[in-house]
């Protein structure tokens, strides 16, 4: 594990980047001082950059999100969604065509349910109340502060139907603009702990990576194999990174900013980081404090 101060460091070493965005190039507000700085320095010296996020949006919805962040369009190549893989199996019957959806459902949805266009015959999707539903799709909380055991008692009453949860997005909890807040990946959690299925289709889950590969393969046919993962969540980005055997370059100022001793923009305090490490069990092969 080797602290670095800034990604030109280390990048010459890859042919593409596996990049997190919440907590690494912004913070759900604004894109973070030197994001943008160093991931077109990257694209313009040769390289690739894929965004690979646990958004439960499809990837035009966040690219439309990210404009309004100020992350430039010259930063990354393209953009794989936990949404956009959820989507996928969600039109292809995964849980049923009756749906009670947990979540935001309208405009700000980004178009979850706008069936995908790359299938031929997506199934005609309708969301329904829990009682005559025959499956469930969580985008995220209803109200992303409350805590979500308070949805017991409906996953109480699913889970004895035998309901399926798809999960699109199984991030536990992001920071938006310093105050944390929950994830679906926190109620999908909470229904396997009640003896309900979960299924996900997000970091650290390969259906992800596979579509963020599809979408470099896309980009560039004869791009290289040497991948960096890079992202600050360890059950996600650093557990899906090791998954993959991908390097990985963990950003210590996104969720372990306090664990780590990571001030804004600055570097990680070396005892503190090697302490996060052991008890996260993460095996970076880079750490940055911020990505710059």
């Amino acid at each position: 594990m080797q602290i670095i101060d800034a990604l030109a460091d280390i990048s010459a070493a890859y042919d593409a980047l596996f990049v997190d965005l919440w907590g690494c190039v912004h913070d759900g507000v604004r894109v973070y001082p030197g994001a943008n700085e160093a991931l077109a320095a990257y694209r313009a010296a040769g390289g690739r950059v894929i965004l690979v996020t646990n958004s439960p949006r499809p990837r035009a919805g966040v690219a439309d999100q990210l404009k309004d962040f100020g992350v430039a369009p010259d930063a990354y190549d393209d953009i794989a969604t936990s949404g956009d893989s959820a989507r996928l199996a969600m039109y292809r019957g995964i849980v049923g065509q009756k749906v009670w959806h947990i979540g935001y459902r309208g405009e700000g949805d980004g178009g979850f349910f706008t069936p995908p266009a790359i299938l031929d015959d997506p199934l005609a999707i309708t969301t329904v109340p829990l009682d005559e539903a025959e499956g469930i799709v969580c985008t995220g909380p209803f109200d992303p502060q409350a805590d979500p055991s308070a949805l017991r008692p409906e996953f109480l009453a699913a889970k004895t139907k035998g309901l399926k949860l798809l999960c699109a997005n199984p991030d536990i909890v992001v920071d938006r603009g310093g105050v944390r807040e929950w994830c679906a990946g926190a109620l999908a959690q909470l229904y396997t702990e009640m003896g309900g299925e979960s299924l996900y289709f997000g970091k650290p889950h390969p259906p992800i990576y596979d579509l963020a590969r599809r979408r470099l393969a896309a980009i560039d046919p004869n791009v290289g194999e040497r991948i960096l993962a890079i992202g600050d969540g360890p059950a996600t980005d650093a557990a899906g990174a090791m998954g993959e055997d991908l390097d990985l370059l963990f950003i210590s100022g996104g969720l372990g900013a306090r664990e780590t001793g990571t001030p804004p923009l600055g570097s990680p305090d070396p005892a503190k980081l090697d302490a996060y490490v052991a008890e996260t069990g993460i095996v970076p092969t880079y750490v940055i404090g911020s990505l710059r």
